[in-house]
């Protein structure tokens, strides 16, 4: 795992500032390679091949620098390279001669979470790309004249002085809550797309770009065995999974331990491959505590565990923790994620999650009444929504009842914004612009699949809020303390597999995530098995109501840059609780502010 960044032409840039803005992606190794206009930057945090991993890594015409793992790669060496001389035994020299020999075709072979550049001085190009998912991340600058990339916006920003900020590119953050797949704050800086191969002439900067993976055409590939085959090879991926990611490190590989059964099923198969594998559970103040449940599988594994009690300084820490990310960002579970990060990294290097386990196998409760097709009868009552009290309790069933009458008449971006971050839908009205529409043609087109609607929400969520949001933050959260997290959920395998089950086996009746629950049972107490997605649950209303409260109300209060696009009166009316929506609702739009706010506070 590490940083990457370079330019191409004539950029007045101090490598070094570059290597001390990614510092803590790398602080092992920070080393530069220059060649005509072209210079690729790397920092290091040594995993694989510690002594002689050093990148760039240099063979015959190609350099290459590379952030993240190629579990598998060296399986590929013995089965596909047999022709090489190696000279490390780093999956980045895997990854090279791969590319060469394969190109494009590689990408079906490699299992891995990536972000890699490789310069090509015989036909003068580079070519970048993403893993399948867009676990990491790869941002780019070009005017036309020039081209700088690097695994951070604050790098880029840093380097490329005075930035203009898109401004429908905000609106939209507001009204999302997340920046829509390669969009960001500022006009010219763009995110290179997950799942695609891109070529940049060096000449002229022109770029081509080639999609090597779609998650829609995983969805059209079916199943044909029984409920118990299938199980079998949920089980089987899932070992091989994170077998692979266990083994692929020099270094000791730990887990995040909730009360869930995706980091339990993680943690019950991991302990196959180690001893004493490292736990970490996180506790803090005014939050739901999982911290019993962890315990058990705990217990049950004979993990070193370790329980992390935080005390959070938000006053003190909210700044730094937000602005890290170089854009808004209103996800508040990005708080005790940084905090758990920063703890985990005093144990470990490398720790395990449960990421995209919800995405794959259904395990929010939005995706029930979708798959029981609750939505279209509820639609026959969503007239009664406005005459009903609004919800103050997330938790309670009338805050489902609620949501569930609020979204059934809504369509398209409407009904996915409202189904899933919920944040200004039905309290303000935004302008439509061309992001939103973007955003509205891709719904249109995944909705267009002659698909179950369960498969097609699905989609998008892994499309959109996934890639937009969910891995930003876990890739920025323990990436700032030096910390690579993993996810076997999404490997190669996993995401092969999952779109081809039945939704049967994904949402049965009212229960989430049936399969993973079934295959759960061979391993986790009962007491688990029959638990609620939580995540993170940040106490966020006592937060705007009580420990930020004030620097709230304060920067929201007098001229604040969000009235360039919420009116101020709407803004003065949400600070003083004159608005009918629930609690938590106002808590997110003024939270999801805030985060603006705190970032144009660095412009």
């Amino acid at each position: 795992m590490c940083g990457i960044a370079g330019t191409i032409g004539s950029f007045i840039c101090d490598i070094k500032e570059i290597q001390t803005k990614l510092f803590h992606r790398g602080p092992d190794a920070q080393t530069h390679y220059g060649y005509n206009n072209v210079n690729l930057i790397h920092t290091r945090l040594s995993i694989q091949d510690r002594e002689h991993g050093t990148q760039p890594f240099l063979y015959d015409q190609y350099a290459i620098i590379f952030n993240g793992e190629i579990y598998n790669h060296l399986a590929l060496r013995t089965t596909y390279l047999q022709e090489f001389h190696f000279s490390t035994h780093s999956d980045t020299e895997t990854l090279l001669y791969m590319y060469i020999k394969y190109r494009h075709k590689m990408f079906a072979m490699l299992d891995g979470m990536f972000a890699f550049v490789i310069l090509d001085k015989e036909k003068n190009k580079l070519i970048l790309s993403r893993d399948r998912a867009g676990k990491k991340p790869l941002y780019y600058y070009s005017d036309g004249h020039r081209l700088m990339f690097a695994s951070e916006l604050n790098v880029i920003k840093s380097t490329v002085k005075n930035l203009v900020i898109d401004e429908a590119s905000i609106q939209t953050y507001l009204r999302c809550g997340f920046f829509y797949k390669d969009m960001t704050p500022y006009h010219n800086v763009s995110m290179f797309d997950a799942g695609t191969m891109y070529e940049v002439d060096l000449a002229t900067l022109g770029m081509k770009k080639e999609q090597y993976f779609s998650m829609t055409e995983c969805y059209h590939n079916n199943f044909m065995g029984t409920f118990e085959s299938a199980l079998e090879g949920l089980d089987e991926a899932l070992h091989k999974s994170i077998k692979d990611r266990m083994m692929a490190s020099d270094i000791e590989v730990g887990a995040f331990l909730s009360g869930g059964i995706d980091s339990s099923l993680i943690v019950a198969i991991a302990s196959e491959y180690t001893k004493k594998l490292k736990t970490f559970t996180v506790k803090f103040e005014g939050a739901y505590d999982e911290s019993a449940l962890a315990r058990i599988t705990a217990h049950h594994y004979q993990t070193e565990h370790y329980e992390i009690n935080i005390t959070m300084n938000l006053k003190d820490d909210i700044e730094k923790i937000v602005q890290s990310y170089g854009e808004p960002f209103m996800d508040s579970s990005a708080i005790p994620s940084y905090y758990v990060a920063q703890e985990a990294k005093k144990y470990v290097s490398v720790v395990l999650n449960g990421d995209g386990a919800d995405e794959l196998f259904g395990g929010y409760r939005r995706y029930v009444p979708i798959a029981n097709n609750w939505i279209q009868k509820a639609s026959y009552f969503s007239f009664l929504t406005p005459l009903l009290p609004s919800s103050h309790d997330k938790k309670k069933f009338y805050n489902y009842f609620y949501r569930l009458l609020s979204i059934a008449s809504k369509r398209g971006v409407d009904f996915y914004l409202g189904a899933t971050t919920d944040i200004f839908e039905d309290s303000y009205a935004f302008n439509e612009n061309a992001i939103i529409k973007a955003m509205s043609k891709e719904i249109e087109t995944i909705s267009s699949q002659p698909l179950s609607e369960l498969s097609k929400i699905l989609i998008m969520d892994f499309n959109i809020i996934l890639h937009s949001a969910l891995l930003k933050k876990m890739d920025i959260a323990t990436m700032q303390h030096s910390l690579e997290g993993r996810s076997p959920f999404l490997s190669k395998y996993l995401l092969e597999f999952a779109p081809t089950l039945k939704d049967t086996y994904k949402i049965k009746g009212t229960t989430t995530k049936y399969i993973l629950r079934e295959l759960a049972r061979k391993y986790l107490s009962p007491e688990l098995i029959s638990q609620p997605k939580r995540g993170f649950e940040v106490p966020l209303k006592q937060w705007v109501e009580k420990d930020l409260k004030e620097p709230i109300f304060d920067i929201l209060s007098q001229g604040c840059y969000s009235e360039n696009f919420i009116d101020k009166t709407f803004i003065h009316a949400l600070l003083n609780h004159k608005i009918n929506v629930s609690d938590e609702k106002r808590a997110k739009m003024l939270w999801t502010m805030y985060a603006l706010e705190l970032w144009k506070k660095q412009q």
